[in-house]
């Protein structure tokens, strides 16, 4: 059994990014990466990624995988251990917490791994459809995120479908009419499912389309290696009558399933088993288990935004291990109660000033001599 201050579970924007801080502050982190956790390569939902145009210090774009291997170099540089296995098992119990991995360990043998501290950033994958050309046309036309590859020259002044009937989906499509000749949303039902707001705004946009009753149902494209998407088979589920439609683009606005099932009875989840932090941090209801990324962010979803939490969760982490080696923690430290009843706002003080909650429990932002 291996013991280590702080683990991180995951291989995105988020894990790498807190494990570049952890490791610069010397507290050695551990990234456990993955082997298809979740049907998914290490580096997340940007290896699924081509062209990444809107993250910042790449002016000329850089590809999805490219950018994670960069992350993953600059984590190793600062003296990470990253080990691809995934872990199937955690016990949050008690600290320290103990870990098992998929192929090495057996459920009842003592786990591979305990932390002092770990950070979960497993991320989410977008909901598929398995339509006949999916997997063909993955990246090459059909993309689950608009504000990611919308704006990528492939999209530019062309017919552009949508499917979807939530907020989301109106959301893409409104985005996606910067850039499109045409948008055209496919709505299974007679309805939007969006908010009265949104369903007005995206039904009075004069390039968009509402298609109710009707679903995607083959996706068409030219037949070479890497060949581009062009068409899409539609059916009206009334009349049962199909059609193909111009279109080079195809974008999934049909939710994302969130990555907590190793987790789930331990953390507390929300009602789409996304993982609750505190408003404006990484804190779970566990004190020591921190979350950042996709796994706990179901609204924005992009690289940058979860390249910041895990920021964010390093630096928390960093400061539950301080606090927990010094003498006064316990007396100083607030609880994960305590903490709940106070917004971010609140209790942003300066540094080395102290801050009282609303109980009146007094707790110390301590300067990081590390950082």
């Amino acid at each position: 059994m291996v013991h280590n201050k702080v683990v991180i579970i995951g291989s995105g924007p988020g894990a790498h990014t807190a494990a570049i801080y952890l490791s610069r502050a010397e507290l050695k982190p551990v990234l456990y990466e993955g082997m298809l956790a979740n049907g998914t390569a290490a580096g997340g939902q940007l290896t699924t990624t081509t062209d990444v145009e809107n993250f910042p210090g790449f002016p000329d774009g850089i590809n999805g995988t490219e950018l994670m291997e960069h992350m993953r170099k600059q984590s190793a540089r600062f003296g990470t251990e990253i080990i691809t296995e995934t872990i199937s098992k955690l016990d949050l119990s008690q600290r320290p917490f103990k870990m098992w991995t998929e192929w090495n360990d057996g459920p009842d043998n003592p786990p591979a791994r305990t932390a002092d501290a770990v950070i979960i950033a497993t991320g989410a994958n977008a909901r598929r459809l398995d339509l006949p050309g999916e997997e063909k046309y993955w990246q090459n036309g059909i993309s689950a995120c608009a504000v990611c590859d919308g704006a990528v020259p492939i999209f530019r002044n062309k017919p552009l479908y949508v499917i979807g009937g939530g907020d989301s989906a109106a959301e893409e499509a409104m985005f996606l009419a910067k850039y499109g000749s045409s948008v055209t949303v496919l709505v299974r039902r007679d309805k939007l499912r969006a908010s009265k707001a949104m369903a007005n705004r995206l039904l009075s946009h004069p390039k968009v389309t509402v298609r109710f009753n009707t679903v995607a149902v083959e996706v068409l494209g030219e037949d070479k290696p890497m060949g581009l998407m062009t068409n899409l088979r539609v059916k009206d589920t009334i009349t049962g009558k199909e059609e193909v439609v111009d279109a080079n683009g195809l974008f999934y606005a049909v939710g994302h399933d969130p990555a907590t099932a190793l987790v789930k009875g331990q953390v507390e989840l929300d009602n789409e088993g996304y993982i609750i932090t505190q408003p404006g941090t990484s804190y779970t209801n566990i004190r020591g288990v921190f979350a950042c990324g996709d796994v706990q962010d179901k609204k924005y979803r992009q690289a940058i935004t979860s390249a910041g939490s895990g920021c964010i969760a390093a630096l928390e982490a960093e400061k539950y291990l301080a606090e927990s080696e010094s003498p006064e923690s316990e007396e100083t430290r607030p609880s994960a109660e305590d903490r709940s009843t106070v917004q971010p706002a609140a209790q942003e003080v300066g540094r080395g000033e102290t801050k009282k909650d609303l109980k009146g429990t007094t707790g110390e932002y301590r300067q990081n001599p590390l950082l």
